[in-house]
């Protein structure tokens, strides 16, 4: 065992523990002298817009990796029946092994406390389409009311595209 305080045991280099901010540090240029890095700026984590949020979640349910009542505060009108109606055939569903995910998701804003959304889910070689309308309450909650598949309106009791 090494006698020796600075240097755990069985290290034989000489060099002793590497210098911290407030600790020793080596002379400028010297054997140990590492060129200064650059720090990588971390981008702030910035909050997801509602039409984003709800782009995540509606493709979570509509392919399957979300139960439909995970909808059912978050919903209006009949958004939560074509919802209901669309789940079971998971139209977005992983194709070959490929999981869903969300390519671009744009908002418009064509009155106040209203979001009409799109995005593009991609699967693999397939993409898809996906708009849909949030209305925002008067208890400042944005809520679905209207989702589209594909260009085909999705209505309760209405066949889902296949």
């Amino acid at each position: 065992m090494s006698t020796d305080r600075t240097r755990p045991a069985g290290r034989r280099d000489q060099s002793g523990p590497r210098s911290t901010p407030s600790g020793p540090r080596s002379a400028p240029g010297g054997p140990r002298s590492a060129p200064p890095q650059r720090s990588r700026r971390l981008q702030p984590h910035r909050p997801l817009r509602p039409h984003q949020w709800f782009a995540e979640r509606l493709l979570a349910v509509l392919s399957g990796q979300r139960p439909v009542h995970w909808m059912l505060g978050h919903t209006i009108g009949e958004a939560y029946d074509q919802l209901a109606e669309l789940a079971p055939s998971t139209p977005l569903r992983a194709t070959h092994g490929s999981r869903p995910v969300l390519r671009h998701c744009r908002g418009a804003q064509p009155a106040t406390g209203v979001v009409e959304a799109f995005a593009s889910i991609a699967a693999g070689d397939r993409v898809r389409a996906m708009a849909f309308r949030l209305e925002q309450g008067a208890d400042q909650r944005w809520r679905c009311a209207a989702v589209e598949l594909g260009g085909e309106r999705l209505t309760a009791g209405a066949p889902g595209p296949r």
